[in-house]
């Protein structure tokens, strides 16, 4: 365990183990999790405890709590999963999708958030902006640029974000975790720029996304544009 994952609450260090574990198939689908009271004596926490940590692995569709038997493991959650707050790299699984950085992680300013209303504060400390090409399958699929608030976020920058989840980064590192949002959905053909990045011909029909995410850290938003090229995958999930 990291020294920043020892920060985080005892539930919270329990999740990232077992979901961890979960992840390097330590648990495979269809096993069973130790029980609580198993979890609670290896971890030397209480059980509200662990139980807290093994709702939150339930309802990102890692376990499946099933009465008299205990936590069955589902697996890696599996799909795209752009629209569900867990993001793209984890709900596909690194096996599946590659991560090509387009624009490395930079401050600028910014005047606008593709279309949300930014605070003063925000416009006042500018932003880390980058972009993203995510492959899945070795086929162009996303791509997205986002926005994040320049505050305490020391060394973003360089960063190396290639077949990286930026939530999994923001959770583990800098204890911020998306918890809600609001987006924009538009179905636009590609431009000059997006037929590049897609490999596809004018008047090819793709969803765009703008997105505004709140997060744990008050006052601390995640903006993004998500370009999708869905014609092989199909697009789920809630906020």
């Amino acid at each position: 365990m990291t020294e920043k994952e020892k920060e985080l609450p005892p539930y919270k260090q329990i999740y990232e183990i077992l979901r961890q574990h979960i992840h390097d198939e330590v648990y495979r689908e269809g096993e069973l999790l130790p029980s609580e009271h198993e979890l609670s004596t290896i971890h030397k926490v209480t059980r509200p405890t662990v139980r807290k940590a093994l709702d939150r692995l339930q309802n990102e569709g890692y376990i499946a709590k099933q009465q008299g038997k205990g936590s069955i493991i589902k697996g890696v959650p599996k799909g795209i999963g752009i629209l569900s707050l867990r993001g793209t790299t984890s709900a596909v699984g690194q096996s599946n999708l590659e991560t090509r950085i387009v624009c490395p992680p930079e401050a600028r300013a910014w005047s606008e958030a593709f279309g949300f209303p930014l605070t003063k504060t925000e416009q006042e400390v500018g932003c880390i902006y980058f972009e993203r090409l995510r492959m899945m399958n070795g086929k162009p699929v996303f791509f997205d640029i986002t926005m994040l608030p320049n505050i305490n976020l020391p060394r973003f920058t360089r960063r190396k974000l290639e077949n990286k989840s930026l939530f999994d980064i923001l959770r583990k590192n800098f204890q911020i975790e998306a918890i809600g949002g609001e987006q924009n959905i538009l179905a636009i053909t590609a431009d000059e720029k997006l037929q590049q990045h897609f490999q596809v011909t004018p008047g090819h029909p793709v969803v765009q996304l703008n997105r505004k995410l709140e997060t744990t850290r008050f006052g601390f938003h995640i903006y993004s544009q998500v370009f999708c090229n869905t014609a092989e995958f199909s697009l789920y999930g809630t906020f």
